[in-house]
């Protein structure tokens, strides 16, 4: 959200193998630490192996993210790297991810529904606490939401 303005932002990840012992950590538009919380709840929590990979992470456009609504799209795009397998261009994200992997409700869902609706996207996967209250019925976007990471996983990698 800028203001109260939603807007669509791509991330973009990639994730490989250290080569040179420690592994390295970049992000460019978000905040490293977050990254590495998100990471760390993707190693405990998904059993991925992240922990012996180098990953970068990019914001495109060279914008700079504070929104945790972000953290879900961020989430696809590493899991993507590592399976390497892309994850679909007419998608996109609204959620916060939480410590044990939850995904966490975040305000305004409706505008971000409508405006990834207008964009031209086909699905959203946003958190099943957003349903509250949420009229599914005047969306002409596919409604995906979840509830755990693992959600994620299974829906777009498996």
């Amino acid at each position: 959200m800028e203001g109260m303005r939603p807007m669509l932002i791509e991330t973009q990840a990639l994730v490989s193998k250290a080569v040179y012992g420690t592994p390295q950590r970049s992000a460019t538009g978000f905040d490293l630490r977050r990254l590495s919380m998100l990471l760390a709840v993707l190693e405990k929590r998904g059993g991925m192996p992240f922990g012996m990979n180098d990953v970068f992470l990019n914001i495109a456009g060279g914008i700079r993210v504070d929104d945790p609504a972000i953290d879900l799209a961020i989430v696809s795009a590493l899991i993507s790297s590592l399976e390497d397998v892309a994850v679909p261009s007419n998608i996109c994200f609204a959620a916060e991810v939480g410590l044990s992997g939850e995904i966490r409700a975040v305000n305004r869902i409706e505008q971000r529904i409508q405006e990834a609706e207008r964009l031209g996207f086909k699905e959203i996967y946003f958190s099943k606490y957003n349903l509250k209250g949420l009229d599914q019925k005047r969306f002409g976007i596919k409604l995906r939401p979840i509830s755990k990471v693992e959600e994620l996983y299974q829906a777009l990698f498996v």
